[in-house]
């Protein structure tokens, strides 16, 4: 469902060209639970923009669904992000003056969806992840576990077919970085989404299917760790 053919990415610097990612080849399929591990510098955030329809790549093939990407224009970009990607952030990026419910639902109100069947299918979801007792929650009356809980409800309510996860237990305890990552699994594992993670964090690829290494824009590694 989601295929990169030699991508790269070069960024210019007056007259110095810098190569981000050197020839990524890369395929997640359905219900895919894969990391992608590196250290700062080595590409990964960039290949998250990527893979997020965030940002384009210099050459080579992104293909999501079967559509090759390159040929939307910034509006078609916007809407196929919306329907087909979740994304999940280390610093949750959640609105601070709306609710737990308002939150979740957001993905649904870009899309025009009415307010009934919003409110239904964001409930629905926040319930799923253990949140359906903090529905009127505002971020700062939530903790650090709970707001992740409400972002991973806001990546899955629109019901994508791959969720990006960028460093999702990086800014929480060990144990509640635990909880987060049981529940990202056993989503993968119930909802059949596919989730990427972005981590730097060893003890998190492993709980993962699949894992990949990039350094210096180049991925190294990718098999089953099965």
């Amino acid at each position: 469902m989601l295929e990169l053919s030699d991508v790269r990415k070069t960024f210019r610097r007056g007259p110095v060209e810098v190569k981000v990612l050197r020839g990524v080849d890369l395929r997640v399929e359905a219900g895919d639970l894969i990391s992608i591990m590196g250290p700062s510098g080595s590409g990964k955030s960039t290949l998250m923009n990527i893979l997020g329809l965030l940002g384009r790549q210099t050459s080579g093939i992104y293909r999501l669904n079967g559509r090759d990407v390159s040929t939307m224009d910034d509006r078609e970009l916007s809407a196929f992000r919306n329907r087909h990607i979740g994304f999940v952030f280390q610093s949750f990026n959640l609105l601070g003056h709306l609710t737990a419910l308002e939150n979740a639902a957001l993905p649904l109100v870009y899309r025009g969806l009415g307010r009934r069947d919003v409110r239904r299918r964001a409930q629905g979801i926040l319930e799923k992840v253990g949140m359906g007792d903090r529905l009127d929650h505002r971020p700062d009356q939530l903790s650090g576990g709970q707001k992740q809980r409400v972002a991973i409800a806001r990546a899955l309510v629109g019901e994508p077919g791959v969720v990006l996860a960028d460093e999702p237990t990086g800014a929480l305890d060990s144990d509640t970085a635990d909880e987060v990552m049981r529940l990202l699994v056993r989503l993968n594992r119930d909802e059949g989404v596919a989730v990427v993670i972005i981590t730097h964090a060893p003890s998190v690829s492993r709980q993962c299917c699949r894992q990949t290494l990039i350094r210096d824009g180049a991925l190294l590694e990718d098999g089953d760790t099965a």
